[in-house]
């Protein structure tokens, strides 16, 4: 099974989520999507799958969301999507695709629920934030 992930390698959240699912043996398409962009029709069919609207994907902190204008509530969901295509730091991450679904990984636990097998050992956060623990048990 082939899962992607739309990843941001300076994000710690998006660095936790690519290292559980690495350590799931699943075979893992990583997206920068930083570097490859977005298209409209890209993102319209992400958020449709994950039950996310624009303004719900739309990432405020060390983003240029409130410069550009995008948090006043009147700001339609076409305007956020064409900010979102040219600025893609403006969109939350990491998403996650798998054939169970797909979702906004935040917090980084939440990819355990799209795995085929979410028994992926221990694992501990870069912040030690424990999510797995050595039983193989949800911490949290």
């Amino acid at each position: 099974m082939s899962i992607a992930i739309y990843h941001n390698p300076a994000c710690e959240t998006s660095r936790n989520t690519l290292a559980m699912l690495r350590q799931s043996g699943e075979q893992v398409h990583v997206i920068d999507y930083l570097t490859a962009g977005w298209t409209r029709p890209q993102l319209l069919g992400l958020f449709a799958a994950a039950g996310l609207t624009p303004r719900e994907a739309l990432r405020v902190k060390n983003a240029p969301a409130q410069e550009l204008g995008l948090l006043d509530d009147t700001v339609s969901d076409d305007a956020l999507i064409y900010a979102m295509v040219a600025h893609p730091i403006l969109v939350n991450r990491p998403i996650v695709c798998t054939p169970k679904g797909v979702r906004l990984c935040r917090p980084s636990e939440l990819l355990l629920d799209l795995l085929p097998n979410p028994d992926i050992g221990p694992f501990t956060k870069e912040d030690g934030g424990v999510v797995i623990d050595a039983a193989g048990g949800r911490v949290g």
